[in-house]
């Protein structure tokens, strides 16, 4: 009897680079600009939003009960500022999934319509707030999740890579599952992608968003990528 193969296994990453080579030759289509536009304004939005809440009602809290000097409370500002540019790079990944989700259907619909005309007929459509839902899920798992790891965060940090491949490991996992939630909500009844296609599907997405200005695109080519893996022909075998 044949074995299924190691969900690391080099044909199942080889399909999910194509898929990815797919899914970079959608994103020039207007369409999907359109939708890459609206979801980094929104995205921005809600960074500079949240930002500026958090910034000036900590500045108020402190200058209110008078915790600090007139100096020190600049200090405190300052570190606040960069704590958050800290916090807003790791959030980056969960909130941009998030904002994502809410235009998914869109893109999908997009690709599938000229790529797999097939599947876009027997779609359904996806309401705003089921695309809500599965935004707010995907930030809530992101968080519970890194929350569990903690205790494992905390001792690896002493290792110089051991925190970063644990948070890699995460986040093409979570990354993974998302994405492909993202198109089986227009096709319940299609079959998940297998452990190993999955995993490939979050680890080169999760890796676009570890690259500079391309993290901006990752969001959407992911979507579009999940598209393509999971109505490619000749899927693995689970």
């Amino acid at each position: 009897m044949t074995q299924p193969p190691h969900p690391r296994h080099p044909a199942t990453m080889a399909r999910a680079i194509h898929a990815l080579m797919l899914a970079l030759q959608d994103l020039p289509r207007r369409p999907v600009l359109a939708v890459l536009a609206q979801s980094l304004a929104l995205t921005l939005l809600i960074f500079v939003a949240a930002g500026a809440a958090i910034f000036f009602a900590a500045r108020w809290a402190l200058s209110h009960w008078q915790w600090l000097g007139a100096v020190e409370r600049d200090m405190a500002g300052i570190l606040i500022l960069l704590a958050l540019l800290g916090v807003s790079w790791l959030l980056f990944r969960a909130v941009a999934i998030a904002v994502v989700g809410l235009f998914a259907d869109g893109i999908v619909a997009e690709v599938e319509g000229r790529r797999y005309p097939g599947a876009a007929t027997r779609a359904v459509p996806v309401s705003l707030g089921r695309s809500l839902r599965l935004g707010l899920v995907s930030v809530a798992r992101l968080i519970a999740v890194n929350l569990v790891a903690l205790p494992l965060y905390i001792p690896l940090l002493f290792t110089a890579v051991g925190a970063p491949l644990l948070a890699f490991a995460i986040n093409a996992a979570l990354l993974g599952r998302d994405l492909e939630a993202m198109v089986l909500a227009r096709h319940p009844g299609h079959p998940r992608l297998t452990r190993g296609a999955r995993w490939s599907l979050g680890a080169l997405s999760a890796a676009t968003f570890l690259v500079p200005v391309v993290n901006l695109l990752a969001p959407i080519a992911g979507a579009a990528m999940a598209v393509h893996l999971i109505h490619l022909p000749n899927r693995d075998p689970a």
